[in-house]
């Protein structure tokens, strides 16, 4: 534990809760960038298939979360997944979407 707090010392309290936003946006993005590699798909390809320009595809998979329900479908459907299966990795990384 002390070392936990040693490594986030030099960080100001108000800074952690984003730092970990961050960390499970990126989880959540890494999880999407597994996916689509799996199925051989490019990001330009992941794009075009989900109505999305290949920078958002690209955003996501930085860390970027989709803010709408819509844009989550259209994750699933490219990714050949279920929506379910999909809520299932947003529940994990849920912290991303918090403030």
């Amino acid at each position: 534990m002390s070392t936990e707090i040693s490594m986030f010392a030099s960080f100001p309290p108000t800074y952690l809760p984003e730092l970990r936003r961050q960390i499970w946006a990126r989880m959540f993005g890494r999880g999407i960038r597994a996916n689509r590699q799996n199925l051989g798909l490019s990001i330009e390809e992941a794009a075009r298939l989900s109505g999305m320009e290949a920078s958002e595809w690209s955003a996501i998979e930085d860390g970027y979360v989709p803010q709408t329900a819509a844009q989550l479908h259209s994750i699933a459907g490219t990714l050949e997944i279920s929506y379910d299966r999909l809520l299932n990795l947003v529940l994990l990384c849920r912290e991303a979407w918090e403030l």
